[in-house]
């Protein structure tokens, strides 16, 4: 029988030496397996787990609320959100009234490569913006992210290096292995009816598109923020406010002759 994954994460009422090798044991009779393990925040720990059954999950989860030594927070088959909770020791920061909307800062750059990096290895079309203040490592986290899931990534309008403004593709660049990268700014301000034309053929592909400001993209398109499937945040810092002016004053230099790199 095929092994399936659950995410355990209690809370420490009373810590004392022994616990988790209390837990480990625990796991180890009901035979199953710890796949990873790692404090999530403050007093809570959480565990990657995989069993055969979901009768050992039910019977895991009978004995742990006997114990008066912890709370069990969460028992489930994990989602992403956990996932990266155990790797990286605490969650990823969510919109509570838009939960499609994910948070990040830069000194969070690594979290949000690897939380990208498993956006990008999901079968099927997916759209993702990225919202961010000029140079605070938007295009970056989104190459790095393709690296690390191992993707080919294609610019249609971008200023990484040059101003990239895409009206074709090579046939083999129709892959749906590949990710898409578009800004939303240069496609809105600088793009013809045959880079829109391209962007309507990348859209039905089943694959992955990653939009870089996708208010101005959705202000200037047929498709609304409704159309996208994960909204990210990055920020400098975590109070701060995310405008377009700033954006319209840093593409006067990014026109200059040796403007074009905007991370």
């Amino acid at each position: 029988m095929v092994k399936k994954e659950y995410y355990l994460e209690y809370k420490i009422k009373k810590n004392r030496p022994g616990l988790l090798g209390d837990i480990s044991s625990l796991l180890g009779m009901l035979s199953i397996n710890i796949v990873t393990i790692n404090g999530v925040d403050d007093k809570s720990r959480g565990l990657l787990m995989r069993a055969e059954s979901e009768d050992q999950i039910k019977r895991l989860e009978s004995i742990l609320k006997t114990m008066d030594t912890i709370d069990v927070v969460k028992l489930r088959e994990p989602k992403l959100r956990d996932k990266m909770a155990v790797r990286h020791g605490r969650y990823i920061e969510r919109d509570e009234d838009d939960r499609k909307t994910f948070r990040f800062v830069r000194s969070e750059l690594g979290l949000l490569v690897d939380f990208m990096a498993e956006l990008y290895k999901m079968d099927g079309h997916r759209l993702i913006g990225i919202r961010g203040m000029p140079r605070v490592g938007k295009t970056e986290s989104i190459v790095a992210a393709s690296v690390c899931a191992n993707k080919k990534w294609l610019f249609m309008s971008s200023t990484m290096i040059k101003q990239t403004v895409r009206e074709q593709l090579l046939r083999d660049e129709y892959s749906p292995k590949n990710i898409f990268i578009l800004d939303g700014v240069i496609s809105a301000n600088r793009a013809g009816e045959k880079h829109w034309q391209l962007v309507r053929e990348v859209m039905q592909l089943p694959a992955v598109k990653v939009v870089e400001h996708p208010d101005v993209f959705a202000e200037n398109s047929p498709y609304s923020i409704d159309d996208f499937d994960y909204i990210i945040e990055l920020r400098n810092e975590p109070d701060e406010e995310i405008t377009y002016e700033a954006v319209d004053k840093n593409k006067m230099f990014q026109d200059s002759e040796f403007g074009g790199f905007n991370f």
